[in-house]
């Protein structure tokens, strides 16, 4: 019975879609406007809808936030799951030839997201904890990288991981930078919830892993200027990121303040300063993909210095829900086109996608903890500081994201690297709660979990 209505539910919707588009395999060019449309406003709608609903039952049931489900909402439209029960009808709603689109709106709205999370980077915080951060962060950093030095040169070997003239420098970098992040935002979630953000616990935390993912970031941007493109590519790349970074931090505030006082002034945000204020971050994002390194690091360099106060909380106001509900959630699918669980289809595969795991989670979470043991903290507050750590989230899936876009790694590599990405952010949060919250709560150094913030996106 069910395969009959989703038989007469996929008739349909390819009936439409053959008049928008060549029912065999073509090429982008033998698509009209029109049709991209057709497409797109359609793969919209079920985005939407499958984000929404599995986001849902991950909070219902796993006790997940909102952003978890919509990571494996976008797994599941693609073809590791839809794909592979119902081929006919993935391949109608999601053609390959439509993706270019799908992918600019979802490069616009992880821009536009690290963009926010730029604004809300409370540097003053990190500051007064960031000499006893140091150790568990150096710890985040060193731990997998030296884990990466030991298992790259054995990925190497298998054909198809990574790029066949990548060097063993640029593929070593590349998997450290995977394993030492931690997601910054997904962190800073889980601490609000946790009723963690006025702790010692807290606050080091998010200090320690702001610490780490700037590293990550940083080792991105010198394999992406240094991979495939020749020493003039990476001159352009690490002299213009640099240049630009340095320009924004030195002079950006104090150039960017006008806007901040005209909001101030007018008591909200005008659409003259919205306009404004976005056509900075196209800019921004703009010279940041034409030196060769990538949009969402402009985005994200212009957040940090953009006015505080008002005209933050106005920007937020004006732009999250769209950037979050909307366009957040074309990434994730767009990652979910390109993660193919099934060629991970040997018993090797699937040892290395179950080793990069263990070695991810160790790595990280062990090397925290032990770093806060040394550093002098309890056993129960080091174990929760090694659990809070390893929650990897939108972060992992970004730079897995421009690793195969770029060319770095192969879809099999990225597929066990999303799996890996998935399995650290949910255990993230219940792992805390077994090692540190549960004992917390019932001694009442910590209050009741805050369930509201588990609905919206981190």
């Amino acid at each position: 019975m069910a395969e009959g209505v989703i038989d007469s539910i996929w008739s349909t919707v390819g009936g439409v879609l053959s008049a928008h588009g060549p029912a065999a395999p073509a090429a982008a060019a033998s698509y009209t406007p029109g049709d991209f449309s057709v497409h797109f406003f359609l793969q919209l709608a079920v985005i939407l809808l499958a984000c929404r609903v599995v986001g849902w039952a991950g909070k219902k049931f796993l006790g997940q936030p909102q952003v978890v489900g919509e990571m494996i909402a976008g797994v599941i439209l693609g073809p590791s799951l839809l794909g592979l029960l119902f081929p006919g009808l993935q391949g109608a709603i999601f053609p390959k030839e439509t993706r270019s689109v799908l992918y600019a709106g979802s490069q616009l709205g992880v821009g536009l997201y690290m963009f926010l999370v730029g604004t809300t980077l409370q540097l003053d915080k990190f500051k007064s904890k960031a000499k006893s951060a140091m150790s568990v962060s150096f710890a985040g950093i060193a731990a997998p990288f030296l884990i990466a030095f030991l298992i790259t040169p054995f990925l190497l070997g298998v054909p198809g991981l990574f790029a066949k003239d990548i060097s063993p420098a640029n593929a070593t970098l590349f998997m450290g930078a995977c394993i030492a992040l931690t997601a910054f935002p997904m962190l800073a979630r889980i601490i609000n919830e946790r009723g963690l953000a006025d702790t010692s616990l807290g606050t080091l935390s998010l200090t320690a892993g702001a610490f780490d993912d700037a590293v990550s970031w940083c080792v991105l941007a010198v394999v992406l200027a240094t991979f495939g493109g020749g020493p003039g590519v990476a001159v352009l790349a690490i002299g213009g990121g640099l240049a630009y970074a340095a320009f924004i931090v030195l002079f950006g505030q104090r150039l960017l303040a006008p806007l901040g006082r005209a909001v101030e002034r007018a008591g909200e945000m005008s659409v003259t300063v919205l306009a404004i204020t976005l056509m900075l971050f196209c800019m921004s994002a703009f010279l940041m993909d034409a030196v060769g390194i990538h949009a969402i690091f402009g985005g994200f360099i212009l957040g940090v210095v953009m006015p505080r106060g008002l005209f933050a909380e106005q920007l937020k106001k004006k732009i999250e829900p769209l950037a979050v509900v909307l366009l957040l959630p074309m990434f994730f699918t767009y990652s979910g086109l390109n993660t193919r669980l099934d060629m991970v289809n040997s018993p090797m595969l699937l040892l290395i996608a179950l080793g990069i795991l263990a070695a991810s989670i160790l790595a990280k979470g062990g090397a925290c903890y032990l770093a806060a043991r040394i550093a002098g903290e309890d056993n129960r507050t080091a174990l929760g500081i090694g659990a809070l750590m390893n929650s990897r989230g939108l972060m992992e899936l970004i730079i897995i994201n421009i690793g195969l876009q770029k060319g770095i790694i192969g879809p099999t590599l990225f597929s066990m690297l999303v799996l890996m990405a998935i399995v650290t952010t949910m255990m993230a949060g219940p792992l805390f709660e077994l090692v540190y919250g549960r004992d917390a709560r019932a001694s009442g150094e910590l209050g009741a979990i805050d369930g509201g913030l588990a609905a919206e996106p981190a």
